[in-house]
């Protein structure tokens, strides 16, 4: 009964409407009673809908502005103002229509990634092409994609090229171009070009799938706002009940106390602070950026120290080998071979970029290294062809006793100076060779952060495990506060507990994986990486989908902008009360006035926050390329 009530409640109103017009010509062509039976019947089935949420609210053991509505309506029957009946319940019920619909636009974002998601895949199957649902793709699976089709799930291109239009993954509009051995994702269309795929994830554990996900998990969240005022509204009903009771033995006028009823609803102060929330969530979604809730949006709000991580973070995280220098009686090509194999067994991004350099140089690494042991924050020991390797930095040499002569210290030096990240190589407890290594600061690094600093950071401070030359080369370049280098993870998280103890509400910018524990530890964690991690979507509080600092700016200044927007909307809800009440009080304003007023009010506060979907803190794309390095 009461879901088909509400399955046709737009029904509902029409007819109440309609049934006021009739009244309205009634009157006028002066047929008292069809007008009186008109609007009695328009009551009755308007008021139906809103009789049934006040029920269930008390069966609840709750106060519902429902309840309030309910109570008026019946005195107004009671007093035979059957023209206020009418117009409260059918206002009641268009309000609430008009609202279901502003609110719909202000999750658009959402509804907009759920409807660009693939729903079916073309795999080869015994040697055809064969299409299928997209829950019946497996791991393993070849996929095909042609021009205009939509990647079903995430994996690694094994032939062809494309162009990718990646913004529903990282809001990015602009078309990357991908190739074999390139990973894609899930949701993002092919603009131009054919690839086969082979399908590394697949359902629910795409990345584009998580994201629907976290937004929706988001926008159902709430902040410290949203749930004071939710327990604000518990005690504020129940008190006007009480008000408007002492109101009626105070004027012993039911109609003023019914009025006092209705238009001192909490409507616009209940539903303000969600809607501004729920605009926010949903606009970051659509500029790439994941917030995982109300509450993380208020505390970034406040943040007045932003801590990063250098390798991905401030810099693209694409590091090359720039250079090769040998010692002793060994040939580039060998130590390259052997450090190669023993990197294949390491996950650090420094691992990663040497064994592409092998790779780009035709090298075949057939050998597996064996003993490997991670020494983490300094590098990686493993036996590879009958060799004992150690390969990382200063301290994993100390560690090792690994005697280093006047001639390797100077070389490295002289690389850290000019950005590189010096990476040595002890080969049977001798060293062998140093690796030098370098990468680019982003190039939207300067403006990002000082769009950051114009909208309230204090405090820019860098935290890197990369050498003190290199990390202060970027620091300069950026013109960060502080940086500090040659951390371990562990020591990232000291710091960042010591900041917090200061006083300072700490944001970390990491990669989301190496820097999952400082994450965790800030205030709030933020990671970067382009299509986003496992790591960084369970780690992070807010993850930005695509390699740029603009993005960081963006999710800053949104922040404050929502929270800007809620506090709006409760100064307004607030003071449309207030006047209402006191127009209430001076005999200005009526029921259906009041009521009129009230539903506006509602209106307004959903209109104000739909601005924040549109909200766009004005970034650019490019800026300045800095040709400085790191690792």
């Amino acid at each position: 009964m009461i879901l088909k009530i509400n399955k046709f409640k737009n029904q509902i109103t029409a007819i109440a409407g309609f049934l006021l017009v009739l009244a309205l010509v009634a009157h006028f062509s002066g047929l008292t009673d069809v007008k009186q039976v008109a609007l009695l019947i328009a009551t009755v089935i308007a008021g139906i809908p809103i009789f049934l949420k006040a029920f269930q609210a008390l069966r609840m053991k709750a106060f519902s502005i429902e309840l309030l509505v309910t109570i008026a309506v019946i005195g107004a029957l009671f007093i035979g103002e059957y023209v206020e009946s009418a117009v409260v319940t059918f206002l009641f019920l268009f309000g609430d229509y008009l609202e279901a619909r502003t609110l719909q636009k202000t999750r658009s974002s959402l509804k907009d990634l759920i409807d660009m998601a693939p729903q079916e895949a073309v795999v080869l199957r015994n040697g055809e092409e064969v299409t299928v649902e997209m829950n019946a793709v497996e791991v393993g699976d070849h996929v095909i994609i042609r021009s205009g089709g939509k990647v079903p799930v995430d994996g690694s291109i094994i032939s062809g090229q494309a162009s990718l239009n990646e913004a529903a993954v990282t809001g990015e509009s602009v078309p990357k171009t991908k190739r074999k051995d390139d990973k894609v994702f899930s949701g993002t269309i092919v603009d131009s070009g054919y690839m086969e795929m082979v399908a590394e994830k697949v359902g629910e554990d795409t990345t584009f799938a998580k994201i629907i996900e976290l937004v929706e998990e988001a926008q159902d969240s709430k902040s410290k706002t949203e749930k004071f005022l939710d327990k604000f509204a518990n005690v504020y009903t129940p008190t006007v009940v009480v008000l408007s009771v002492l109101v009626y033995l105070i004027t012993r006028d039911l109609h003023i106390a019914i009025t006092f009823l209705v238009v001192a609803c909490p409507g616009a102060l209940v539903i303000g602070a969600p809607v501004s929330n729920v605009a926010g969530i949903g606009n970051g979604a659509k500029h790439g950026v994941l917030v995982k809730g109300g509450e993380v949006m208020d505390i970034f709000s406040k943040v007045d120290t932003i801590v990063f991580d250098k390798t991905g973070t401030l810099t693209k995280g694409k590091p090359e080998v720039t250079d090769i220098k040998v010692f002793g009686e060994y040939k580039e090509e060998d130590v390259l071979r052997l450090v190669a194999q023993a990197e294949t067994a390491s996950e650090h991004h420094l691992g990663r970029t040497i064994v592409k350099e092998a790779n780009d140089r035709g090298m075949e690494l057939f050998m597996k290294p064996t003993d490997v042991e991670v020494m983490k924050g300094n590098g990686i020991q493993a036996t590879v062809e009958g060799h004992h390797l150690s390969i990382g930095n200063r301290k994993l040499m100390n560690a090792d006793g690994i005697h280093m002569v006047e001639e390797v210290c100077a070389y490295a030096i002289e690389r850290e100076k000019l950005g590189n990240t010096a990476i040595f190589v002890a080969i049977d407890g001798k060293i062998a060779g140093i690796f030098s290594i370098a990468d680019q600061i982003r190039e939207d690094a300067v403006e990002a952060l000082a769009e950051m600093r114009e909208n309230g950071i204090k405090k820019m401070i860098m935290l890197t495990g990369d050498n003190k030359h290199t990390a202060e080369l970027v620091a300069e370049t950026l013109g960060l506060d502080e940086f500090h280098a040659e951390l371990l993870p562990e020591n990232k998280v000291e710091m960042l507990m010591k900041l917090k103890a200061e006083g300072h509400v700490v944001a970390m910018a990491g990669d989301g994986i190496n820097d999952a524990p400082a994450i965790a530890t800030a205030d709030i964690g933020l990671a970067m990486g382009e299509g986003g991690t496992d790591v960084s979507m369970e780690t992070a509080d807010v993850v930005l989908m695509a390699d740029q600092l603009m993005q960081f700016s963006h999710a800053y200044a949104l922040s404050k902008a929502t929270i800007r927007n809620m506090k709006q909307n409760t100064f307004f809800a607030v003071g449309t009360v207030f006047v209402l009440l006191a127009g209430v009080l001076a005999g200005s304003i009526h029921l259906a006035s009041g009521m009129f007023i009230h539903e506006a009010s509602v209106l307004l506060v959903i209109l104000n926050a739909m601005r924040l979907i549109r909200f766009n803190h004005g970034n650019r794309k490019g800026g300045r390329k800095v040709p400085v390095a790191e690792v």
